[in-house]
This record gives structure tokens, sequence and C-alpha cells, in this order.
């Protein structure tokens, strides 16, 4: 998950060299911190946060394969 993460990340900011992705396993799900440049940050949420949400919606359909539950927050 947290690959898929970065991966997805790298490839829409324009300094691929910033983007950091925390793993932090709690009780029943796994929390994915996403941490990108403050210039970039408007492109990984997009207008209306749609880019957000779409990037949520792959990772979770990730997860769901792997029988795990997932939340992605970007900081």
């Amino acid at each position: 998950m947290k690959e898929l993460l970065a991966t997805i990340a790298k490839s829409l900011v324009d300094n691929p060299s910033m983007v950091q992705v925390n793993e932090v396993a709690e009780e029943e799900s796994i929390k994915l911190e996403l941490k990108v440049a403050p210039e970039d940050m408007g492109k990984v949420i997009g207008k209306q946060g749609r880019i957000a949400k779409a990037i949520r919606t792959v990772v979770k359909a990730a997860a769901i394969k792997e029988n795990k539950r997932v939340v992605v927050e970007i900081i």
C-alpha cells in the first residue's frame, strides 16, 4: 500500500523527492500519512478534493484485495 501511494503521489507532483509516506499501524486499520511539498499540495488534493478522493479510492481498492482497511491522510 505504501509503495502504491508513493508512486501515485510522485507522478502528480513537480517535486517528487519531497514525497513522504508514513505507515501507522492501528488496531483495525492501517493509516497512511502522505506528505508533499507545500507548493504541490493543490496538485495532490485537486479541485474540490477530487484527486484526493480518487487516490483514496484506488488505495482502498488495493487494500480490499489484501483484506485490510486503509485510511489515507494528506498532511
